[in-house]
C-alpha cells in the first residue's frame, strides 16, 4: 500500500492509495440482518439515532464484516432541524415527517441556543465509537447541506422536486436567507462537536442540490457550504471534508473550486472520464458505483467496479457508490466489491 497506515486521510491530502480506500454510503443500515435485530428494540429510527450505545453498535457492526477503510457515525441529516426544535418524527414507510417551517413566524420558534444540548448524545456515540476503531480507520461526522435540511423544513417531507423550498426560496428570499443562515450556525457546531469527540474527517450531504438553476446553486448550496466549511476550519484547519453535491452535474466543477472542500463525492450519473478530467484534477474524488448495480450483483458489477478503478483509482481517489446502499442489497454483493476493490490494482 502506497500512502500512510490512514488510506482514506491520505487520499484527501493529495495522496495516491492503490487500491484506493473504500467506504459506503449506509454502510450501517437495513441490508445487514444484526442492524435489523437492533432495530427491533427502539421503538423508531429517530431513538435510534439519538441512543448512544445503540448507535455505536450499529456504526460498528459493517466493520466487523467487511474491511472497509472509514466508518461513519450512525445519525441522520434531520437531526439539526430536530435540534432546532422542530418536531421530527420517521413513520415506517413513509420515511421523515416534519411540521413544515413556512414564514416568519415557525421560524422564530426555532432556537439555536437549545442545539446543543440536543446534539449531546451523537458526540457520545463519536466517542464511543472512536474507542473501538483501529487507528487506521478513522471516524467520518457528517451533517445534511444548509439547502437540503432547508428542504425538509419547507416542504415537512421529503419530495421529488423540492418545490415547496424553491418556491418559498424566490418568494421571501430574505425569508429563506434566515432559515439558510440558522442551519450554516447549528450545523458547524454540530461538525465542530463531532471532531471534538473523535471524529477525522467529515462529509456535508446535499442530497437535493440537483434540483436548483445554477444562479440558486450558487446561493443555496455553494454559499452556505463555503461557511460551513470556512467556519469549520477556522477551528481545525487540518480536519478533512467532503462534500457530497448530488445531482450538481457541471456545476461539481464550481462546488469544488470555491466551497474550500477537501474532496467531492460523485454521484451515480457523472461520467467516470469527466470526473478524471474536471474534478479530479482539481480535488480528491469519491464514488460512483450504482446502488442499485451493486444489489442487482453479476458480472455488470464486476466491470463497472473495474471501469471505475480504471478512469479514477490512478489518481486521488476514495472508491463508494453514488448514493447509499439499498435495503435489499445482498451482502455477498457486498463481499465481493470488497474483493473487487481490494484485489485490483488500478497502478
Amino acid at each position: 500500500m502506497t500512502g500512510s497506515q490512514v488510506p482514506l486521510l491520505s487520499v484527501l491530502k493529495g495522496e495516491t492509495c492503490s487500491p484506493p480506500p473504500m467506504w459506503l454510503m449506509r454502510q450501517a443500515g437495513r441490508y445487514l440482518p444484526e442492524y435489523r435485530e437492533v432495530r427491533k428494540t427502539v421503538p423508531s429510527f429517530l431513538d435510534l439515532c439519538l441512543t448512544p450505545k445503540l448507535a455505536a453498535e450499529v456504526t460498528l457492526q459493517p466493520l466487523r464484516r467487511f474491511p472497509f477503510d472509514a466508518s461513519i457515525v450512525f445519525s441522520d441529516i434531520l437531526i439539526v432541524p430536530f435540534a432546532l426544535g422542530q418536531p421530527v418524527a420517521f413513520v415506517e414507510g413513509e420515511g421523515p415527517k416534519l411540521d413544515p417551517v413556512g414564514d416568519g413566524a415557525a421560524l422564530a420558534r426555532l432556537d439555536p441556543a437549545v442545539a446543543a444540548t440536543k446534539l449531546s448524545p451523537v458526540y457520545e456515540t463519536v466517542e464511543r465509537v472512536v474507542a473501538e476503531l483501529p487507528d487506521k480507520v478513522p471516524l467520518i461526522g457528517f451533517c445534511g447541506a444548509p439547502w437540503t435540511v432547508a428542504t425538509y423544513m419547507v416542504e415537512g417531507a421529503g419530495s421529488k422536486d423540492q418545490a415547496a423550498a424553491r418556491a418559498l426560496a424566490y418568494r421571501d428570499p430574505s425569508l429563506f436567507q434566515a432559515m439558510i443562515d440558522m442551519i450554516v450556525e447549528t450545523s458547524t457546531i454540530y461538525l465542530l462537536g463531532q471532531v471534538a469527540a473523535g471524529s477525522r474527517a467529515l462529509q456535508i450531504f446535499d442530497s437535493w442540490s440537483g434540483s436548483l438553476p445554477e444562479d440558486a446553486f450558487a446561493r443555496w448550496c455553494i454559499a452556505p457550504t463555503k461557511e460551513i466549511v470556512a467556519r469549520v476550519k477556522q477551528q481545525v484547519p487540518e480536519i478533512p471534508i467532503i462534500g457530497f453535491p448530488r445531482g450538481a452535474g457541471p456545476s461539481a466543477v464550481r462546488y469544488a473550486r470555491e466551497t474550500g472542500v477537501d474532496g467531492v463525492g460523485c454521484d451515480t450519473s457523472l461520467p467516470l472520464a469527466w470526473v478524471r478530467e474536471e474534478l479530479q484534477s482539481l480535488v480528491p474524488v469519491q464514488g460512483n458505483l450504482d446502488p442499485v448495480l451493486l444489489a442487482a450483483g453479476g458480472p455488470e458489477l464486476d466491470v463497472r467496479v473495474a471501469q471505475i478503478l480504471e478512469e479514477l483509482g490512478q489518481g486521488q481517489f476514495i472508491f463508494n457508490l453514488g448514493h447509499g446502499i439499498l435495503p435489499y442489497t445482498p451482502i455477498e454483493h457486498v463481499e465481493r466489491l470488497v474483493r473487487l476493490v481490494k484485489g485490483v490494482s488500478a497502478g
